[in-house]
């Protein structure tokens, strides 16, 4: 024995063998993986990829995971094997949620586009698809906001826009931050399903629904969008037809002199108008804590509409009030989509 391998530490030369052993085992199993690719056989593949997401979160080799995962997603979604596919996407989830966030936002972000494509990729028929999506958005929520990112919501409305859920896209345009794509979505639903009467309700819904996220900037751009250039609106300006719209209209104005008194008169003056949707009175009385530093009454806003994520969303934004959901949906079908919205 050398003097070198006398004085060398028996824990260390311990830990070393155990590497390489895990190394050696490691890449047994990718070169199966390969072959079991190769010829078809993807229950084998599928079982090896959790073989290795086990052994690569064990020791924390989260990157590595998260590129192998990632790439065997792809390859199963190809190989229309998306059942496994799926399953390997909320692994990706759950090795993610493991690593928790990173010190550069681009690190965090990188992952938002490659979800949206991987959700892209499953069609609605997949049954694990709607967990992924609710545990991204919620993965989302913990390194991007209270919310989600705007990006990843977008991403989505246009996966359920294009399979024709056009209730589910809208629930997920609103949280997307482009007031001007939410005011040309809008104005779709508005005309391949509304009635000329509702014309209003649809815009009106939306935006203080926004307002209520307080996300006011998007309210405004998803008003702007919607008066301009929705073809059954009789004016494009102020002073609108429909009363409902220039309610919209003051209550931005008020917004900006935070004037309790007049946002209680101008919720007065047009109480006949807001009873059309008895939703209206829950976002109100949320607008007015946000921006009138109102006091909060008990309001019962009639039966739950929303369910699922984005209920969720709202209940969280609601507390304090009622624990009732309360957007009446409108289940819609795409009829001469805007190109845009592809």
């Amino acid at each position: 024995m050398t003097t070198a391998e006398a004085e060398r530490p028996v824990g260390s030369a311990s830990s070393s063998s155990n590497s390489n052993a895990n190394q050696r085992g490691v890449s047994r199993v990718l070169a199966k993986l390969s072959h079991s690719l190769a010829e078809g056989e993807f229950y084998e593949a599928h079982m090896m990829y959790r073989t290795l997401y086990f052994r690569y979160t064990a020791q924390k080799r989260y990157q590595d995971c998260l590129d192998l995962l990632y790439d065997g997603a792809q390859k199963l979604i190809e190989k229309e094997q998306e059942s496994s596919a799926a399953d390997l996407c909320l692994l990706l989830v759950d090795t993610l949620e493991k690593r928790g966030p990173q010190p550069e936002d681009a690190d965090n972000f990188e992952w938002v586009p490659r979800l949206g494509g991987l959700i892209r990729g499953l069609s609605a028929t997949t049954v694990e698809r709607e967990t992924l999506i609710h545990r991204v958005v919620k993965w989302s929520t913990s390194v991007h906001g209270q919310f989600g990112h705007p990006v990843l919501h977008k991403l989505i409305a246009h996966v359920f826009w294009t399979e024709g859920n056009i209730e589910s896209a809208r629930h997920h345009y609103l949280l997307c931050q482009d007031g001007s794509l939410c005011g040309r979505v809008l104005i779709e639903i508005s005309q391949s399903k509304g009635f000329h009467r509702e014309v209003d309700l649809f815009l009106v819904q939306a935006v203080l629904q926004q307002l209520s996220l307080k996300d006011r900037k998007t309210a405004e751009d998803t008003f702007t969008e919607y008066t301009r250039y929705h073809p059954k609106l009789l004016r494009h300006e102020f002073p609108y037809n429909e009363p409902l719209v220039n309610f919209l209209y003051f209550l931005f104005r008020l917004i900006d002199t935070k004037s309790v008194v007049g946002f209680r008169a101008l919720r007065k003056l047009y109480e006949p108008s807001l009873k059309r949707d008895i939703s209206f009175t829950k976002y109100l009385t949320k607008i007015g804590v946000t921006y009138f530093d109102e006091q909060p009454e008990q309001v019962h806003a009639g039966p739950s509409g929303l369910g699922g994520m984005f209920g969720d969303i709202f209940n969280q934004l609601m507390q304090g009030f009622d624990d009732d959901d309360d957007v009446q949906s409108r289940p819609t079908r795409r009829q001469n989509a805007n190109s845009e919205l592809d």
